[in-house]
């Protein structure tokens, strides 16, 4: 055995016969003295103990928070959808109410169809319905809507009929002014693109003095439209060489079309 584990053992053996020494007393007193040290040790331990399960319930709380957060989140996104929702199921009866309330009201016998196909090519010209030679449609009849003239049936099959809309060139309407005792021919332009378009009224006298935003009206000459037809409001006018010009804005707008009626006669 070295030298240092001898001094270790004679130390060792010192210290345990001090302690054995000590009576009752004196042991307790130690004990005190200990505690007295360590103290400050065990207070700080069980106050990191507190901190620790503290900060372990705030994170647990927060996780709560991002999950009821996340399912706020989920609820009103579908709560927003659910709102659309009604809001186009309000839009379609309301649209319905209006359509079958002006067949009700209407002095014609109307045939009602749904637009069914539309070409970008010929947006502002055609637009294809699901009626036909079955359902009592024949070539050159008014196409309406409750709010004015769509256009009139051009190609007509036997459930499908191509419908040549007011808006294009060769769609010729007689009218008359609201408040004036001009008349005139209504017709399309030629667009291309998303521009909106303007309709003519030609032929009109050189003393015509036309109300902005008067209404026109169909004249029931020709035999194709019905008298009484809303086809648009004065834009503007001018007067030409020979005659006069104005501006029609169409009372339907032509580029949302849905459901129409086919004018087939008078009730």
């Amino acid at each position: 055995m070295n030298r240092t584990s001898i001094i270790t053992l004679v130390v060792l053996g010192a210290i345990l016969v001090y302690f054995l020494t000590f009576g009752a007393e004196g042991t307790r007193k130690l004990q005190a003295g200990f505690y007295r040290v360590m103290s400050p040790f065990l207070s700080s331990g069980s106050g990191i103990k507190k901190q620790l399960t503290s900060v372990s319930t705030g994170l647990q709380t927060l996780e709560e928070l991002e999950k009821d957060n996340a399912s706020l989140k989920v609820e009103n996104r579908s709560l927003k959808a659910t709102n659309q929702a009604l809001r186009d199921v309000e839009h379609e009866v309301n649209r319905l109410r209006r359509a079958l309330a002006y067949r009700e009201r209407a002095l014609f016998r109307l045939v009602p169809a749904e637009v069914i196909a539309r070409d970008s090519s010929t947006w502002w010209r055609t637009i294809s319905i699901n009626r036909g030679k079955a359902d009592g449609i024949e070539p050159d009849q008014a196409v309406v809507t409750d709010e004015g003239v769509v256009g009139k049936t051009a190609t007509v099959g036997d459930n499908i009929t191509i419908v040549l809309l007011i808006s294009d060139e060769n769609c010729k309407v007689a009218c008359s002014i609201e408040g004036s005792r001009e008349q005139g021919i209504v017709s399309g332009e030629r667009v291309t693109g998303s521009i909106t378009p303007m309709l003519d009224l030609n032929f009109l006298s050189k003393q015509a003095n036309l109300n902005p935003s008067a209404k026109v009206y169909t004249s029931g000459v020709g035999g194709v439209f019905p008298s009484g037809l809303l086809v648009g409001t004065i834009q503007s006018f001018r007067v030409r060489e020979l005659d006069s010009q104005a501006r029609v804005t169409p009372a339907v707008d032509l580029s949302h079309l849905e459901d129409v009626f086919v004018v087939t006669g008078r009730k």
